[in-house]
């Protein structure tokens, strides 16, 4: 398909689909004549893309994470990834509850004066 459709189905503009080819976070689309043709891979990559943004993974991250084999995404390591982003998303919940939990106990502080 084309860059049009996958901009639609990956709700991602034709330059943000371009940047990411550049940065080498998708492989290189086979060309059609001069149009480049994308699989189903560049467009589940870019939907995965798109989701570790939203999580606030860094450009920088991704680029480390998603890694090819003979023109394939490496589906085990970006599972791997995922993994070490969820425990550390979870880290991040337990701080933040202890957080919570000395702001309260402040609060009950200056209630009790």
């Amino acid at each position: 398909m084309f860059i049009g459709e996958v901009a639609k189905k990956t709700n991602l503009s034709v330059k943000t689909i371009r940047f990411y080819e550049e940065k080498g976070l998708i492989t290189t689309p086979q060309r059609q004549g001069k149009y480049r043709v994308y699989t189903n891979e560049h467009i589940e990559v870019l939907k995965l893309i798109s989701e570790a943004k939203l999580l606030g993974v860094t450009l920088a991250e991704l680029k480390g994470f998603i890694k090819y084999e003979n023109g394939q995404a490496n589906w085990a390591e970006i599972r791997e990834f995922l993994l070490h982003l969820k425990s550390r998303l979870q880290t991040q919940i337990e701080q933040t509850k202890q957080k919570i939990a000395h702001i309260d106990s402040c609060v009950g502080l200056i209630n009790s004066k």
